[in-house]
């Protein structure tokens, strides 16, 4: 009786849904008038072609949905699209010329309050801010690619910028030339996944205060910086690729004030840091590697209980960079490419222990200009005189077990 009684429920609703066509050339030719003629559950479906609208606003739970990408051309008036539906569809639309501003969060898509939404396969073009998504759940962001031409950090916006949200997946989504790719903050249990952010300005992934979230399979790419990370805890970070974040103050990943983080099978590969960490405690890092990057690993603050294993440190013109005489973090089981120890017993575990930091990385912290020196025979001899008796970093940082090939997992 229950299964006929929602069999029932669900025609009927299914028997009231209408399609609302807009086209150029049909009796509703604008997209707004189409929203205003829909109802609940309803699909407003928009023909290809450019329509010059602004700020169009819905609050019913309706697809609207793009048919071969209609453009949206907002003419630098404002928003695109302004959404305060509880559940939606967004599909398959292409919205340009957003309008920047100095006080005002200008976006392509602004949602507010909204629960079990989707917006996918989208192509956001000249845009301030692409997806600003505020106070909203159970969300996904998928398919879409977003691009503008940001200059300098003052007159741009971010990519996809969530505030406040919860349960959120962000997807296979791909930004470049804004400010921050994806920016999040207060943004809790949510998947970030198989995204490509690619030279941006600032950052390609910013968040902050951003607790139990997990992000993978993405690729940072060519950014001013690769991925900033502050003030959150109980993160995962895996399968992720950092690479070619150069500059004089750029870095794969910056991690600051971090507790309880999982960072595994992540590749850093030619950026100026690999890792730079300021205050982070209880973090693993496992099975990463660190390929030709300035510094693999830069430790710039108090960090303690964290632990480094399995991880291959490839050519790197600094593996570590310590800046405190204590230590309470660990090292075991890391290849390091620079490793020049023996195996008698062939178990794979180098005989003689590792000593990662050498002396010169501490003169560079002190005096950047010394770097010129890096080549040099000189540093050579410093660095050997330190790895014999420690007196500037660290008697107990060093590998007590070293692997001798490189690991492969």
């Amino acid at each position: 009786m229950k299964n006929l009684l929602f069999s029932f429920l669900f025609l009927s609703t299914l028997s009231f849904s209408k399609t609302i066509e807009v086209c150029k050339t049909c009796a509703i030719n604008s997209i707004q008038n189409g929203i205003d003629s829909a109802s609940d559950n309803d699909t407003v479906l928009v023909k290809h072609g450019v329509y010059f609208e602004d700020s169009i606003l819905f609050g019913k739970n309706i697809h609207l949905i793009g048919e071969n990408h209609p453009v949206i051309d907002a003419q630098f008036k404002g928003y695109a699209l302004i959404i305060e539906a509880k559940s939606f569809v967004l599909q398959g639309f292409k919205i340009i010329n957003i309008q920047q501003s100095y006080t005002k969060d200008y976006s392509a898509v602004r949602v507010l309050n909204s629960t079990n939404f989707v917006i996918k396969d989208n192509i956001l073009e000249n845009v301030f801010f692409g997806f600003m998504i505020e106070k909203s759940k159970w969300g996904l962001i998928s398919n879409n690619k977003i691009s503008s031409n940001a200059v300098e950090e003052a007159s741009s916006g971010n990519g996809v910028h969530l505030w406040h949200c919860q349960n959120m997946r962000i997807e296979g989504n791909h930004v470049s030339g804004l400010r921050d790719g994806l920016y999040f903050e207060f943004v809790s249990h949510s998947f970030i996944s198989g995204n490509t952010s690619t030279n941006n300005i600032r950052y390609g992934l910013h968040f902050m205060f951003s607790n139990h979230n997990e992000y993978h399979h993405n690729e940072f790419n060519n950014n001013g910086a690769g991925v900033a990370v502050m003030f959150s805890k109980f993160i995962k970070m895996h399968h992720n690729t950092f690479h070619y974040n150069w500059g004089t103050a750029s870095y794969g990943l910056l991690l600051k004030e971090i507790y309880d983080a999982d960072i595994h099978h992540n590749l850093f590969e030619q950026n100026t840091i690999g890792i730079n960490i300021d205050g982070c405690t209880r973090i693993k890092y496992e099975h990463n590697f660190f390929v030709r990057n300035g510094w693999a690993i830069k430790f710039t603050g108090g960090c303690y209980a964290n632990h480094f294993m399995f991880n291959n440190f490839l050519y790197n013109s600094f593996d570590l960079s310590y800046n405190s005489r204590l230590n309470d973090n660990t090292f075991n089981f890391n290849y390091w490419s620079e490793y020049t120890g023996y195996d008698l017993d062939k178990d794979g575990i180098g005989d003689v222990p590792y000593r990662p930091i050498k002396l010169f990385s501490y003169i560079v912290n002190q005096t950047p200009e010394t770097l010129i020196l890096l080549r040099s025979l000189f540093v050579d001899i410093i660095n050997f005189s330190e790895k014999v008796s420690p007196v500037f970093t660290p008697d107990n940082l060093l590998d007590e077990k070293p692997v001798m090939k490189i690991i492969n997992d």
